[in-house]
């Protein structure tokens, strides 16, 4: 979160002052380039949304005229250019802050032809005229529940880890579930005021099937007769201290114990509030507080559970003002879903569920652009992401002003959807190990990423030697990405569960974000360089062996390609001080990256498959990440290798070779996020045996993934504490070859 501060006061109760100082870099970002307006007025908050364009420079290679190549010469030019994307904006703080907030932007606001603000929440009609006043952009008002429901459909259709699961005694608080590749239907549990219950089930496709008159309201109206105590957040941190059975009557107070025929345990509630009639005898606000608080949420729950049995359905999740991240209200609204479906059904929270109402008025002000034709991405250089909500820690968090919370989502350039070979995709989980949960692993990985900072950022400046600003960009990359590891050395579950593959995401956001697209394009020019005048030896070599040593060798060179990955530490140790450490010293090692790894490793590999008569796609990033190949650099080396072998050559005239895109930006892989052009191939050929190379791909990421076809899991393990996990030594070797489940075999 963003600190907002002022000279004068910061009571809410008094008029803002106008000397408050709204750094737009950190809160309204891009706003010079602001396109659409929407805007979600709470009781007590404000969510603001708008799109924008993002300039940023991307990495370009351009094959050479090879007839004219010189010796030294490299193979490709590599140039910066400067790329405008979309980007949506969404910003949350309180309603005490509005007036100032419109100045900003009214300030700001440079290259938009916007006419209209879409505006939805009860303090729509309230601020409408201040709105149009200062902004001179006409109030359009919006459905509150439409809106909601839209941008719940968003969320969880293009935010990883977006639903959860709160378990406050386990050793990880949140339990982020896996997003399903069909999010349709589920059950929405508003809690405002009162509670509406929607069952959705399809993107336009809703009804509210119920809902009571008891819901935070209530909890608000009878908790400040009860306390005295008038303000939301402070009647949670009074129930968060007290003790419900000194006013709740137990099954125990009155059986003596459990009533066992009934299946009531002695510790259920048998009557709420039920010893507040005991006469001479006070009780504190603390006690009624939770005692009102666990009365109004078994109600709830009951209520959800009751529903969702009506219309079968399992995914139940919960949000509203009643809701809003507060541990004490998700840990009772669990329990009481828990209790009555007997865990059958899980009570879900979203990490973004304060900007539902904002991103649905936003996607119904945008539906001429039709924003869900699209794939979105979080943007974690942006994003504020989940704070900690502990009832310890936040009261003075939440009752000082100036806290601003923000979300940014990318438009991705290409549609991504699940590989069609998993074999189920609602179970299937990237990762393999989830630091959230792994306190060891978790402090292990993140001192790992701050010891490795130091060679990005060296890296970084060393890829742009001509930018003599380059260097005080870095030193912000630096300060941006050593403040992330922090926040998530403290808050693991900010984005999700925290996985190396996150911390990974992570960087690559902050190096984008500072406009160092890839810190390792000139690593990757040189590798591929000198790997091509080598292709052609290895290729002689391996053909000079029987078939089954073809066989052994070419999985060796392809694992010794894969040592070379600067991302490693154990490797980039060794490159840095033995420049001379090649292909060979990476076989001898070995008792998806570039040059090496491609050339000499996968090319010779793919080769011996086309000689079988297999045809073979070739899958690599959309983007840089270190320095794994990236299509368009993939394009040109398949080009000069199709040059000088005619195996090659006839498979990509013939189309047995087909170069696709993954639709990823990262060193690992997530198959349930793969570009739609990929999943539409993988099909078309019929696809049989998937192989993934590479530690980040293989080991990192799919080391259980279940396909329903064959697949090789392949990688060395460049890691010393990873390798020690797994039951090995640093370079042991993965080679996992994997067939489909015998149940799965029967089926098809």
């Amino acid at each position: 979160m963003t600190e907002l501060w002022s000279s004068g006061s910061l009571d809410s109760s008094h008029s803002m002052d106008k000397s408050i100082t709204l750094p737009p870099d950190e809160i309204f970002r891009n706003l010079e380039n602001a396109k659409r307006f929407a805007i979600d007025i709470g009781g007590s908050l404000t969510k603001l949304a708008y799109y924008s364009t993002v300039q940023h420079k991307v990495a370009k290679v351009r094959s050479f005229d090879h007839t004219a190549k010189t010796e030294g010469d490299p193979l490709y030019e590599i140039s910066m250019q400067e790329e405008v994307s979309a980007r949506l904006h969404f910003i949350k703080f309180e309603n005490a802050y509005i007036e100032t907030c419109l100045d900003f932007i009214k300030d700001h606001l440079v290259n938009t032809d916007t006419k209209v603000i879409k505006a939805t929440g009860g303090g729509a009609h309230k601020f409408k005229d201040l709105i149009e006043k200062k902004l001179k952009l006409r109030v359009d008002k919006e459905d509150e529940m439409t809106c909601l429901i839209k941008g719940c459909n968003f969320v969880l259709r293009n935010i990883t880890h977006e639903a959860f699961v709160y378990a406050k005694h386990a050793d990880s608080e949140f339990r982020f579930q896996n997003t399903h590749p069909d999010i349709f239907p589920y059950l929405l549990i508003n809690i405002g005021s009162g509670v509406s219950i929607f069952k959705v089930e399809s993107e336009d496709t809703f009804e509210r099937v119920g809902g009571s008159s008891i819901g935070g309201g209530t909890f608000w109206g009878l908790g400040a007769l009860l306390t005295k105590t008038k303000k939301f957040d402070e009647l949670l941190q009074l129930a968060s201290k007290g003790q419900h059975t000194n006013v709740d009557m137990l099954v125990k107070d009155i059986y003596g114990g459990s009533y066992g025929s009934l299946g009531l345990t002695g510790d259920l509630i048998a009557s709420s509030f039920g010893k507040s009639a005991t006469p001479d005898k006070e009780f504190s606000k603390e006690d009624m507080a939770k005692s009102l608080l666990h009365m109004i949420s078994n109600d709830i729950g009951q209520l959800a559970c009751l529903y969702a049995r009506l219309h079968n359905l399992t995914r139940v999740y919960f949000g509203g003002f009643f809701i809003r991240g507060h541990p004490v209200t998700m840990h009772t609204i669990t329990y009481s879903i828990n209790f009555f479906t007997k865990g059958e059904v899980q009570a879900l929270f979203l990490r973004h569920e304060g900007y539902l109402g904002t991103i649905g008025a936003f996607l119904k002000g945008a539906e001429e652009d039709n924003p869900n034709q699209y794939s979105w991405g979080e943007n974690y250089a942006g994003s504020s992401g989940l704070m900690s909500t502990s009832p310890d820690l936040n009261p003075m968090q939440r009752a000082r002003s100036g806290t601003f919370d923000m979300l940014e989502m990318d438009r991705l350039e290409r549609q991504l959807v699940n590989l069609p070979l998993l074999q189920d995709p609602s179970s299937y989980i990237p990762d393999t190990v989830d630091l959230s949960e792994d306190a060891l692993a978790r402090e292990y990985w993140l001192y790992c990423f701050e010891e490795a900072l130091d060679g990005v950022v060296k890296r970084a400046v060393a890829s742009q030697p001509d930018l003599p600003e380059a260097a005080e960009r870095a030193e912000k990359f630096r300060h941006k990405y050593q403040h992330k590891l922090q926040t998530l050395r403290h808050q693991p579950f900010a984005y999700g569960s925290l996985t190396v593959r996150s911390l990974l995401d992570t960087r690559e956001h902050c190096l984008n974000e500072f406009n160092f697209p890839d810190p390792y394009s000139k690593i990757k020019q040189g590798e591929n360089d000198m790997a091509l005048k080598y292709f052609q030896k290895a290729v002689k070599s391996l053909g000079e062996l029987s078939w089954e040593q073809r066989q052994f060798a070419l999985v060796r060179g392809l694992l010794a390609g894969n040592v070379f990955d600067w991302g490693a530490k154990a490797v980039s140790d060794v490159l840095e001080s033995d420049p001379e450490f090649g292909f060979e010293h990476a076989k001898l090692q070995l008792e998806d990256n570039s040059g090496i790894d491609i050339i000499l490793g996968v090319f010779p590999f793919v080769r011996e498959l086309l000689c079988r008569g297999t045809e073979v796609v070739l899958a690599s990033n959309s983007s840089p990440a270190l320095n794994d190949v990236t299509n368009s650099e993939l394009q040109i080396l398949t080009e000069r290798i199709a040059a000088m072998d005619l195996v090659i050559q006839s498979a990509v005239k013939e189309d047995r070779l087909t170069l696709v895109q993954s639709g990823s930006s990262s060193p690992c892989l997530d198959l349930s996020r793969l570009d739609k052009v990929l999943a539409g191939v993988v099909r078309e050929r019929h696809v049989d045996l998937v192989i993934i190379e590479g530690m980040g791909r293989a080991i990192h990421t799919n080391y259980y993934a279940i396909l329903s076809c064959e697949s090789l899991k392949m990688a060395v393990i460049k890691n010393s504490w990873l390798a020690d996990r797994l039951g090995g030594k640093l370079f042991s070797v993965v080679f996992k070859y994997e067939v489909p489940p015998a149940e799965y075999n029967i089926a098809l």
